[in-house]
Parts: structure tokens; C-alpha cells; sequence
């Protein structure tokens, strides 16, 4: 057992910032949900995959880097591109590198792509009403540098990808 006098505690401002910091990942996750569902039918990591996949060449990334790309476990993600699959909005194909290894990508198909369009406006509203419009100019830099900072000590993977266009299938 660990002595509690060794503990880094936090300071009243590093609390406060915690407490914010929590509320947001609560809320604003489900939030983004709510809106896509009602407005697009999908839910916000079916259009995670789908954004991911229309940003790559060709729209296709391999399963595993697209599991990291989604922010979700690599079963969460099958079962996820099984539905949109049956929606005829990607589709999975085998390839093999040059050193002969084998690997299942997921490609988004022309109706795949539909859909991104179709829900991207309203999507980037919800996003600009719950966070862009909520601070200032001046501090859409600053919320982007402390996203950075806390997801290389989260998930480093995923950082160097962060507004990386082409980086999806690196990722």
C-alpha cells in the first residue's frame, strides 16, 4: 500500500482544471452522439470510421491503424464496419505488401462517401456550437497545443497523426 503523504496532490487551480477537464470528456462525447444520430443515423464512431477513411488515399486504411485513427478496440471496430457493410458504405478487401504480408483494409465505397458529406455540415456546426463558439479566437491555438500535449502522454501513438493529412494508414 502506498503512503498518501507521498502523493503528488493537486493544487485548487490543478483540481479545478481536473474537474473541467472531466466534465468535458463526459459530456461533449455524447453530445456530438446525440447530434449525429438525430440527424445523420449514425453514431459518432461509425462517423469517426468514416471521416477517417475519407481523408485517406484511395479511402482506405488497414483495420488495425483505423482502430487507433476511431479511437476504439480492434473488435469494437469489426463490428462497427459489419454494420456499415451491411449499409453498403465500406467494404473490406485483403492486400499484400511487398514483403508478402497480408492485411485487411477498410475502403469506403462512393455511399460511404455520401454519407461523410451529407453529415458533415451538420456535424461541424454541433462541433462549432459546443466548443468554437464557447471560447475565443485566441484560445482555439491554445485548446489545440494542450490536446496535443495531453495526447502524446495518452495515446503518443496517435499524436504525430493529429492534422497529418495522408497520415491515416502511418497511424
Amino acid at each position: 500500500m502506498s503512503d498518501p503523504t507521498d502523493v503528488p496532490w493537486l493544487s485548487d487551480d490543478e483540481q479545478r482544471a481536473w474537474m473541467a477537464l472531466t466534465a468535458v470528456l463526459m459530456s461533449l462525447p455524447a453530445a456530438i452522439d446525440a447530434q449525429l444520430k438525430r440527424d445523420a443515423g449514425i453514431n459518432f464512431f461509425e462517423y469517426a470510421i468514416l471521416s477517417s477513411l475519407s481523408q485517406a488515399p484511395g479511402r482506405a486504411v488497414r483495420m488495425g491503424n483505423l482502430a487507433h485513427l476511431a479511437a476504439g478496440s480492434p473488435s469494437r471496430l469489426s463490428h462497427a464496419v459489419s454494420r456499415l457493410e451491411k449499409h453498403g458504405w465500406v467494404s473490406r478487401r485483403t492486400t499484400v505488401d511487398a514483403t508478402e504480408t497480408r492485411s485487411v483494409e477498410a475502403v469506403l465505397t462512393d455511399a460511404g462517401m455520401a454519407v461523410v458529406v451529407a453529415a458533415a455540415p451538420d456535424h461541424v456546426r454541433e462541433a462549432r456550437r459546443l466548443v468554437f463558439d464557447a471560447i475565443t479566437p485566441e484560445q482555439v491555438p491554445q485548446l489545440a497545443a494542450i490536446g496535443r500535449q495531453v495526447l502524446a502522454a495518452t495515446a503518443p501513438h496517435l499524436s504525430a497523426c493529429l492534422g497529418e493529412p495522408g497520415m491515416q494508414n502511418a497511424c
